[in-house]
């Protein structure tokens, strides 16, 4: 997987997990699958977009999802986000209404959040492949240890961040996170099912900006573009 397209200031935090053989399996695992025809999300040049995209040492805000959308068309390597043209998820459609009444934002008119990633917000899977229609169906396969490999460098950054765990799974996979030094914001997770369980209501953005100020770091803009850019 060193072929893969990846940010340059994760390379040298990460290079232990990419030479480790529970990366050597996941490789082979994933080549195997494709060679058996199945289809996979997304696809190979966008399986570490989160990290091309926001660099470590800018990364402000860390917001964990579990799984890659499984539809045609979605997953484009960041958690929540789909691709331009593509309807918006119902977990996403709730952070919209949420973000409304957080910080008066209306909702946008598309998913795509490449905008809060290449400001330092880090929109991380779990898990960052699924096959085409078969939910978890990578889950158990060496995703998660590299992942939390992700959190661990974020969490070992000097410069404050702000964690956004929606949901018991993120909760859990981010427990060991520092929180004399980084802010961790835990709510329900955003879908149908659990939203009114206390997700509504939990103001993440405008938390996570405050907490930013506060530290010195520039906040998050958002609002995202009216257009997918």
């Amino acid at each position: 997987m060193a072929e893969v397209k990846i940010g340059e200031s994760w390379k040298a935090p990460l290079s232990a997990e990419f030479s480790s053989p529970h990366m050597g399996a996941l490789k082979t695992f994933l080549m195997e699958q494709k060679a058996a025809g199945r289809r996979i999300f997304p696809k190979g040049a966008e399986y570490f977009r989160a990290l091309d995209l926001t660099p470590l040492d800018e990364v402000r805000v860390v917001i964990l999802g579990q799984d890659p959308y499984h539809g045609e068309g979605q997953a484009h390597g960041l958690c929540f986000s789909v691709q331009p043209g593509v309807r918006i998820p119902p977990s996403l459609v709730n952070i919209y209404k949420e973000l409304q009444q957080d910080l008066g934002i209306p909702p946008a008119r598309h998913g795509f959040l490449e905008h809060w990633a290449r400001q330092g917000v880090l929109l991380l899977n779990s898990v960052l492949t699924v096959e085409m229609g078969r939910a978890a169906s990578h889950q158990g396969q060496g995703w998660e240890r590299f992942t939390d490999a992700v959190i661990r460098a974020v969490n070992e950054q000097e410069k404050p961040v702000v964690f956004i765990l929606w949901g018991a799974y993120a909760q859990k996979k981010a427990a060991f996170v520092d929180r004399s030094r980084h802010l961790v914001l835990r709510s329900p997770h955003p879908s149908p099912l659990s939203a009114h369980n206390g997700f509504f209501g939990s103001r993440p953005f405008s938390k996570a900006n405050a907490f930013l100020v506060e530290h010195g770091r520039r906040p998050i803009d958002w609002q995202l573009p009216a257009e997918p850019v």
